[in-house]
C-alpha cells in the first residue's frame, strides 16, 4: 500500500480548484493594500506565487506590512495570532 500524500496541496481538491480554467485579470494581479486594511484571504489556485497554506482560504485578516510584492497579513487561528505571506492575487477587500 502507498502511503498517504502529506504535500501543501493535499485533500484540498475542492477548495483550490476552479470550475473554469481561466487566469485572473491583471487588475486583480496589481492590486494594492493600505496598511491596517481588512481583508479576506481567498486562494486562486492558478496562481501559486506567493500562495498561502489551504487552512487560511476564506479567513480575514489585517495587512500589517509590504514585503517586495507580497503583503504581511495577521490572522487570527484559533486563539494564536500568526502572520502570513500573501500575493495581493490571493486577497479580497473586506467591505
Amino acid at each position: 500500500m502507498a502511503t498517504k500524500a502529506k504535500g501543501f496541496r493535499a485533500r484540498s481538491r475542492h477548495k483550490l480548484g476552479k470550475s473554469v480554467r481561466r487566469m485572473p485579470s491583471v487588475n486583480k494581479m496589481l492590486q494594492e493594500f493600505e496598511l491596517k486594511e481588512r481583508i479576506q484571504v481567498v486562494i486562486e489556485p492558478a496562481i501559486h506565487e506567493g500562495m498561502p497554506h489551504p487552512r487560511f482560504h476564506g479567513k480575514s485578516g489585517i495587512i500589517r506590512e509590504k514585503r517586495g510584492r507580497s503583503y504581511i497579513v495577521e490572522i487570527k487561528d484559533v486563539r494564536k495570532a500568526k502572520l502570513i505571506t500573501c500575493h495581493p492575487v490571493h486577497l479580497k477587500k473586506v467591505k
